[in-house]
């Protein structure tokens, strides 16, 4: 099992793709990279904390390969956009990714040249080393399941969902 920390805007959205995915055990909405403990998602949405919204995604390697975990990431966001995802702008909506350790830090670069030779314009997506990692309110664990029809996850989470889907169909869990 391997767990990856990533950003990419809103953690509604990463929480409800990659609990579709065949192989992801476990998905952990949180804050991380900033500068203060235990902060809390008002906090967080102000910017002053410096933590980005995101997930620990908890994955098997022998069900989905680091690369599809890492290929999706940069499928279900724009990592050409600086503090911001759509509508969500902000520090704490960047596209990052945190690594544990060297391995992590190669395999992210690596995926980040991918997403640039399919994304136009520049990839800012940051890689960071993983600080302290704040699982996020309860409230915000398994967001879109327990909120479907809620109009942020309707409007934003939605269309990423169908997009994955689409693209990785190979991992997407049966119904």
């Amino acid at each position: 099992m391997q767990t990856f920390v990533l950003a990419g805007g809103c953690f509604w959205c990463l929480d409800a793709v990659y609990r579709t995915l065949e192989g992801v055990t476990d998905v952990v909405s949180g804050y991380t990279g900033g500068r203060v403990s235990n902060p809390s998602y008002e906090a967080v949405c102000t910017g002053a904390t410096g933590h980005a919204e995101a997930v620990a995604v908890t994955f098997d390697e022998t069900v989905i390969p680091a690369e599809v975990i890492l290929d999706v990431f940069f499928t279900l966001h724009d990592p050409r956009q600086l503090n911001r995802q759509g509508a969500d702008v902000g520090t704490q909506y960047r596209s990052a990714m945190f690594y544990a350790d060297d391995e992590q830090r190669e395999l992210f670069e690596a995926a980040r040249d991918r997403a640039s030779e399919v994304w136009d314009g520049g990839v800012v997506t940051e890689i960071s080393p993983l600080g302290e990692y704040f699982e996020a309110e309860e409230y915000h664990q398994d967001f879109f399941a327990k909120n479907p029809g809620q109009g942020y996850c309707m409007a934003v989470a939605v269309p990423k969902v169908n997009k994955v889907r689409k693209s990785f169909a190979k991992y997407v869990r049966a119904a």
